[in-house]
């Protein structure tokens, strides 16, 4: 049933034009009744390919975002140790009151990145699965996790100007540079992303400014 289903999606143009062409030499239509009918069927065959291999290219890129949605959730949100939030409690122990307070403050900024992530999943999960592919819902998805981690960067070059100042251990650096691995090939996969839509469809966003993270030097 399935490989029946397969053949009428992907090969019903070829299909009918044979069974047509048969027919016509079976009750010997005239060339000019079956010429233009077969040429009409090929047209629509033609649009119809070019829209099938349009939408599996759009969901292509809808997985990839997914995945790479993901990996930064799972990564550099909640409890992960690699994440941003996670190397800031470690200055909580810092002796300068303002340090103290800005490391406190940043649990509600991981809570409203936390639940910002989720809901940002849970939407694009669900137009997978319903099969929402299409360029204007792409790029408003691809401009979200952009936004989402512009913000999320923020709080990076924020621990390392303050880090600058108050200085760290060797471990919480060496914590924050493993940290700095894995964050830019996130980086680097996500500028990926921009660029392969920019070939396809028009987008404000240009790759450099998805920013990478500066490493510390270990003391």
């Amino acid at each position: 049933m399935r490989v029946l289903k397969m053949v009428i999606n992907h090969s019903w143009c070829s299909v009918l034009i044979t069974l047509l062409a048969v027919l016509g030499i079976i009750f010997d239509w005239g060339i000019w009744i079956i010429a233009p009918v077969l040429g009409f069927i090929l047209a629509v065959g033609l649009f119809a390919a070019v829209k099938n291999a349009r939408n599996r290219g759009l969901k292509l890129l809808f997985l990839r975002l997914w995945h790479l949605s993901g990996y930064f959730s799972r990564r550099f949100m909640g409890n992960s140790i690699t994440s941003i939030f996670d190397i800031i409690y470690y200055l909580d122990t810092v002796d300068n009151h303002r340090v103290r307070e800005w490391a406190r403050a940043s649990d509600s900024s991981q809570r409203i990145f936390n639940s910002w992530c989720q809901s940002f999943l849970t939407r694009l999960e669900n137009d997978i699965s319903d099969s929402k592919f299409d360029f204007h819902r792409y790029s408003n998805y691809l401009n979200e996790l952009w936004l989402i981690n512009n913000h999320y960067f923020e709080t990076v070059k924020q621990f390392c100007e303050v880090v600058d100042k108050v200085g760290i251990s060797p471990e919480t650096r060496e914590q924050y540079n493993r940290f700095t691995v894995e964050y830019n090939a996130f980086v680097q996969d996500f500028r990926n992303n921009i660029s392969e839509l920019r070939n396809m469809a028009e987008t404000v966003i240009e790759p450099p400014s998805v920013k990478f993270a500066q490493e510390l030097v270990v003391e």
